[in-house]
């Protein structure tokens, strides 16, 4: 047996040594060293560790790597890429967190599997967490697990459960429920709701819009890029949009009043008592409660401005442009279809059977009659005029018409003669 600390054989990037009584083993992945004990004070068994370690090694793996990987090392990883890329959803991440933490920090990151996750999932449900935060919850721990992979911290992510969600949003506004909603609100919250039903904006860009960018003599409102959801530019114009000019036309000048009593510079064009707006759901909630439309988001603005430019037959093209909708699938789920469009729909549905069930458009004798009095209002023949018998025949062989027949009391059968078949190729219409 080979003492502690004296040289030992080495295979590749790995060697085993002891340690005690026990063997060692170190390899070395991506140029970081790697101990691992063998639990085993026979140097066979450390052997047999060492060949294995480097297999996984030549195949791009390391297990050991990741068997030492935990919770916190996939929380620091999420951590960082949401700086990096300056997401913004960064609080609803931690409240996940908060969740998870319990949960899984003592438990290896391999140990993240289908069942342990579903298991958490029946629990959450249990305590009486709602579906969709359970939702963003098992969402978060996916993507660290996806993260955890890309960094060669994990060779594979599993696949985990996901709870059903049946939360798709489907409230609208008409024009006369958000008139009494604006009745019951606020001078100062107001026009920033009228603004958001105008333009289906979302909220945070409506509060966060300011002055500098709204330009009264191009008649148009401008989102530079990075400030928005999707960190697109938009350009908004509403020189065409009386209603609006004239709403932004009224905060300019109350803003204007403001700047002068106060001595103050109010750089935002929807504010109160010279601060930007913030988060008023109470303020909200008792507007639409008193409106007698309780339980209304908002959001629900976005959604009905959504509804308005389909009913107005804008391009979804444009109108994606103009409420920053960057897909078309988003766009979708708040207009799938419109009333307008499901109404023409089934109008031409009616009328297709209409057309289907009318006597008049078919092939009788009553149609025949119609076009043949058409056509001798117009001075056209359909043939000339035959009396001979024998071409009556030569006209049956040959498929040309014969001889004028009062088409509106004659059927078409009555015109073949009685030894030629009915449903002859020839008279298939």
């Amino acid at each position: 047996m080979t003492r502690r600390g004296a040289s030992t054989p080495r295979w590749g990037i790995g060697h085993v040594y002891l340690r005690g009584k026990v063997w060692w083993v170190q390899t070395s992945f991506h140029g970081v060293k790697q101990r691992e004990s063998s639990r085993s004070t026979l140097r066979s068994d450390a052997v047999r560790l060492l060949k294995r370690r480097l297999s996984e090694i030549e195949k791009g793996i390391s297990t050991h790597r990741a068997e030492r990987t935990t919770f916190e090392d996939l929380v620091r990883l999420i951590r960082a890429d949401y700086e990096q890329k300056q997401n913004r959803t960064w609080d609803r991440v931690e409240h996940s967190l908060r969740h998870l933490r319990p949960e899984f920090e003592r438990v290896p990151a391999i140990g993240i599997t289908y069942d342990r996750v579903s298991r958490y999932i029946s629990k959450r449900i249990d305590e009486g967490a709602a579906r969709g935060t359970i939702h963003h919850e098992v969402a978060a721990l996916s993507r660290m697990l996806v993260l955890g992979v890309t960094s060669g911290l994990l060779h594979t992510k599993p696949r985990l459960p996901m709870p059903r969600l049946d939360n798709v949003r489907k409230g609208f506004f008409t024009d006369e429920e958000v008139r009494s909603v604006l009745s019951h609100l606020p001078e100062w919250y107001a026009p920033a709701i009228e603004f958001a039903w105008w333009t289906g904006w979302r909220s945070g860009e409506v509060k966060g819009l300011p002055w500098s960018q709204v330009d009264f003599r191009a008649g148009t409102i401008r989102l530079e890029p990075g400030t928005t959801k999707n960190r697109e530019g938009r350009l908004f114009p509403f020189r065409q949009f009386p209603q609006l000019e004239t709403l932004l036309e009224r905060q300019r000048e109350r803003t204007l009043d403001w700047q002068r009593l106060h001595g103050e510079i109010i750089p935002w064009v929807f504010w109160k008592s010279g601060h930007q707006l913030g988060d008023h759901r109470d303020t909200w909630i008792r507007a639409c409660r008193l409106a007698g439309v309780p339980g209304r988001l908002v959001h629900d603005l976005r959604r009905s401005a959504v509804r308005n430019l389909e009913r107005a037959g804008v391009p979804r093209s444009a109108a994606m442009k103009l409420t920053g909708h960057k897909t078309e699938l988003i766009y979708r789920r708040y207009a799938i279809v419109s009333e307008a469009d499901l109404s023409e729909g089934v109008a031409r549905l009616a009328r297709f059977h209409d057309a289907a069930n009318d006597p008049s458009d078919r092939w009788d004798g009553t149609r025949s009659a119609k076009m043949g009095t058409k056509r001798a209002q117009s001075g056209v023949s359909d043939a000339p005029a035959v009396d001979s018998a024998d071409n009556d025949d030569e006209s049956i062989r040959t498929g040309t018409h014969g001889p004028a027949v009062d088409s509106g009391t004659a059927d078409l059968a009555a015109l073949l003669p009685a030894t030629h078949p009915v449903d002859h190729a020839h008279w298939k219409l």
